[in-house]
């Protein structure tokens, strides 16, 4: 008789993405950072130049645990140096982290901040309301917007391939000033639009900008002497135009039909 199939185990498409994401930017001269999902208002908004009435701060839209009115925070499972209160939250964003880092010593940094964010959103063919996400940050003397385009346009070819097509859109973002978004021609149906890209033909992989001063006088950086940008992506899009795939829930309901055939995938 013959023998049963064995299941062959195979690397996640989004943790694929992510260590491919971080090999990158290693090359680059970039350390990884990471900090704890579980955050205050002061640092997931607040210290982010996010004013307190910011409608990203309702219910509608942030994951709320308790309240209090101080509690000591950690960073890595030890104590930081700054304590704060406010409500506590799933961290919406990963940008806590490169907050963390700019308060635990002075510059230049280089980090790529990877983790798990929570929303308040719809699971469909392209949200999640628990999502990945990787975020950088450069900050050192003389750093400027053009540094930004052309590391983020070679990490895009770097990941997708020589022939990735890219564009940057002005944008906003209350923590970078100026700030972007940054697409790329979709891998499903190579510019010709479905719903994956919304019938635009283009996936949103990432915002980015300069960092905002106020931001970087908030973490104790002299914005007269240091310059910075940073920027956010999210790995399951990014997976979704790589390996065309057509709906990001597919990456989260551990269809074994679908995981499998990325069992030794490039």
């Amino acid at each position: 008789m013959p023998g049963r199939q064995r299941w062959v185990g195979g690397i996640h498409p989004t943790r694929r993405v992510i260590q491919d994401i971080v090999d990158i930017f290693h090359g680059l001269g970039f350390a990884v950072a990471t900090g704890p999902e579980v955050e205050d208002e002061w640092y997931n908004f607040l210290a982010l130049n996010f004013p307190p009435d910011h409608p990203a701060m309702d219910l509608h839209d942030t994951l709320y645990l308790a309240t209090g009115d101080s509690r000591q925070t950690t960073v890595d499972d030890r104590p930081s140096t700054v304590d704060r209160g406010g409500r506590l939250l799933l961290r919406t964003h990963t940008s806590p982290v490169q907050l963390r880092t700019m308060l635990a010593g002075p510059p230049p940094y280089r980090v790529v901040c990877p983790g798990i964010c929570y929303r308040n959103d719809t699971f469909d063919a392209s949200h999640l309301p628990a999502f990945t996400q990787m975020e950088g940050l450069a900050v050192d003397q003389g750093i400027g917007l053009v540094d930004l385009k052309a590391t983020l346009s070679h990490f895009a070819r770097q990941l997708l391939g020589s022939d990735t097509v890219a564009r940057f859109r002005p944008s906003y973002f209350p923590f970078t000033e100026p700030s972007a978004e940054m697409d790329v021609r979709c891998g499903v149906c190579r510019g010709a639009g479905c719903p994956v890209c919304k019938h635009t033909g283009w996936i949103e992989i990432m915002g980015c900008g300069m960092v905002h001063p106020n931001v970087l006088e908030t973490a104790g950086v002299d914005s007269e002497k240091y310059t910075g940008w940073a920027f956010g992506m999210g790995p399951d899009r990014i997976a979704l135009a790589r390996y065309g795939i057509p709906d990001i829930r597919m990456l989260r309901e551990g269809d074994v039909r679908v995981l499998g055939q990325f069992t030794g995938a490039a």
